[in-house]
């Protein structure tokens, strides 16, 4: 069977413009899926883990139509629940050189917003289960869905499973009265394994590295040491922190690499310029995934699980979309240093 991988939040219609058009100029969109730990889960499909997402969908021609792309990757969604009335969707600007993207969210009322504790059986879905991933977003929902994470985080620790969680912090998600600083602690609690970027860790855990520039384009991978040493003893149960290293040029242009400390060493990836980026929505999701799959398979060779989930992330900036259809032969071949692009035949 293999390992095996469940992933809990929302997925969403996503509504792109085409060909980098504004807003105020489109008069079509480009319809597909996504949502955070979905684009795990599908990143994990396809690298041959056996991943499963759970969710909450409407019942209804669009719940029905996102679920059968799910199964399309090859991603189990027995455990997926029907209810509410409708499936979120978020709108995308993608952008261009000095032109940043825009995303605008119309989620309010969303079947997974009225996810509560109980809904799920989390003894039974996490039963046999090697690693169980969240993401910051679920929480920032609504306090259902907080709770309900909480619920399945605490039911795998019981169990012994991994948690892993990206903190993903969305400044325009926390609408419901409550701050990322005030629900999330309790949930990273009960992680193993914690990924972030120099933002999420000041807004979500109140931890700012120093000699950062990301505007400039430059990131200094050892000024992560200290975040992700305070981070373990806030936090003793984590024992290793990642960070994505993202030097914004620009819109099109960006630097890419991650560290992972193991509370001992920092590893440091390679850094990849990326300099004609085709979509960068879901470069987190795909690390992570490449994270994920690193650790399942390469187990303590912590250099090669952190060049693994920065070349699949690196990849995933030349496909549209949330997912990352790329394979492991793909991300290995990256990893040896082929960055040629040469047509395989």
């Amino acid at each position: 069977m293999g390992p095996k991988v469940v992933t809990f939040g929302e997925i969403m219609l996503r509504l792109a413009t085409p060909r980098f058009e504004r807003f105020n100029q489109a008069r079509s969109f480009e319809a597909t899926y996504g949502g955070g730990e979905a684009n795990v889960a599908v990143s994990l499909a396809n690298y041959g883990i056996n991943a499963s997402f759970v969710t909450r969908l409407p019942k209804n021609d669009l719940g029905i139509a996102c679920r059968m792309e799910l199964n399309k990757f090859g991603v189990c969604t027995n455990d997926v629940q029907y209810g509410g009335d409708r499936l979120g969707i978020y709108f995308l600007e993608a952008g261009a050189v000095a032109r940043a993207s825009k995303v605008v969210y119309d989620r309010a009322g969303s079947a997974f917003a009225g996810v509560t504790k109980g809904m799920f059986d989390w003894e039974k879905i996490l039963d046999g289960v090697d690693v169980f991933h969240w993401t910051g977003i679920t929480p920032a929902v609504s306090q259902g869905a907080a709770d309900a994470c909480l619920e399945a985080i605490q039911v795998a620790n019981k169990k012994g499973v991994l948690v892993t969680c990206d903190l993903n912090y969305r400044k325009n998600l926390w609408k419901y009265g409550k701050k990322a600083s005030e629900v999330m602690p309790a949930l990273v609690a009960g992680c193993d394994v914690v990924l972030g970027n120099e933002e999420d860790a000041e807004m979500v855990l109140g931890i700012k590295p120093e000699g950062v520039d990301v505007t400039g384009g430059h990131v200094d991978a050892e000024a992560y040491r200290s975040v992700s040493q305070q981070i373990m003893k806030q936090y003793p149960r984590v024992k290793k922190v990642i960070t994505t290293l993202r030097g914004s040029v620009s819109a099109s242009h960006n630097t890419w690499s991650g560290v992972l400390y193991d509370g001992k060493d920092l590893y440091v990836a390679p850094t990849y310029n990326i300099t004609h980026i085709v979509d960068r929505v879901g470069g987190g999701d795909s690390f992570m995934g490449g994270l994920v799959y690193g650790l399942l398979t390469y187990k303590d060779d912590h250099q090669k699980v952190i060049n693994f989930a920065t070349a699949a992330s690196c990849l995933k900036h030349t496909i549209h979309g949330d997912f990352n259809l790329v394979t492991v032969d793909e991300v290995e071949k990256l990893m040896g240093g082929d960055a040629s692009g040469r047509v395989s035949r």
